[in-house]
């Protein structure tokens, strides 16, 4: 049998596969079983290399960038390297932050996937935008509050700008998530208010949600940019506008569970 008729009798298949907002722990079980048994993991740089661990040590691990503003491999590059893979009869898990289907690209590369007949299985995964609020202790529906939510992207796809339209037409939504939003989020706070939200309405901006370090700035559409700014908040963010904001005081568990192992672990070790 030649080469290329053995690589024919083994078809390869590519596996999308959300990794979640970060904590291994909310990691799928079909995910990390994939993981344990795939040939090759294609990732993007916002998954937690704590979740790569559940690969087998000698699985090749294929870094292919793709965060906001940053370096990133060409999403053309990433296609191609998908189908490559599978060709060569391997079993592929390209492995995304939160969920594959919520702007993670993942439908461009099932397209592109389908286009070139290559076997592919869509793993949903825990998508940040409801992780990382229930961890700042923010629901983003409540009975008094909240019936309505809309999960939005800060940034046009292919301009990187405001999609100011689209914010305006949702401004009276009783809770926004939005996502990549970090670089415009007083365009965005100025939008909302010139469509008629309250300059007071809360606001709740959480940095690397799910992680240990994470971090809450809260404020209002009117004040949020500048507390911001003076906390020195960067990307990865996810921004939480609605009265249900409000309840994190009362509820938040994450961010003190973690301040109190910390300071176990520092006792502990002055201790030894």
């Amino acid at each position: 049998m030649s080469f290329d008729e053995k690589f024919a009798a083994r078809p390869g298949v590519v596996y999308l596969v959300g990794a979640g907002p970060g904590d291994p722990g909310l990691l799928t079980l079909k995910a990390r079983g994939l993981l344990a048994s795939c040939d090759v993991v294609i990732y993007d740089n916002l998954v937690n290399p704590e979740i790569l661990r559940f690969a087998q040590r000698d699985v090749e691990r294929i870094d292919v960038g793709k965060i906001g503003g940053g370096r990133h491999t060409p999403q053309e590059e990433i296609n191609m390297l998908l189908i490559e893979r599978a060709r060569r009869g391997e079993r592929v898990v390209r492995l995304k932050g939160g969920d594959p289907f919520l702007f993670g690209r993942g439908g461009e590369e099932a397209e592109a996937l389908r286009r070139a007949s290559i076997p592919f299985e869509v793993v949903p995964g825990v998508s940040s935008a409801l992780a990382v609020p229930a961890y700042a202790g923010i629901p983003l529906t409540h009975r008094e509050l909240a019936s309505s939510v809309v999960v939005i992207t800060g940034a046009k796809a292919r301009s990187g700008e405001v999609p100011g339209p689209i914010f305006r037409s949702l401004a009276q939504a009783d809770t926004l998530v939005v996502l990549m939003g970090t670089a415009h989020l007083r365009a965005i706070a100025d939008e909302l208010i010139a469509a008629g939200r309250s300059p007071d309405t809360p606001v709740a901006v959480i940095r690397w949600g799910t992680y240990r370090g994470q971090r809450t700035i809260t404020g209002t559409l009117r004040t949020i940019a500048d507390e911001c700014e003076r906390a020195g908040v960067r990307a990865p963010t996810v921004i939480v506008i609605g009265e249900v904001v409000a309840l994190r005081e009362k509820l938040q568990w994450f961010e003190k569970q973690s301040a109190h192992q910390a300071a176990r672990e520092e006792f502990a070790f002055v201790a030894e």
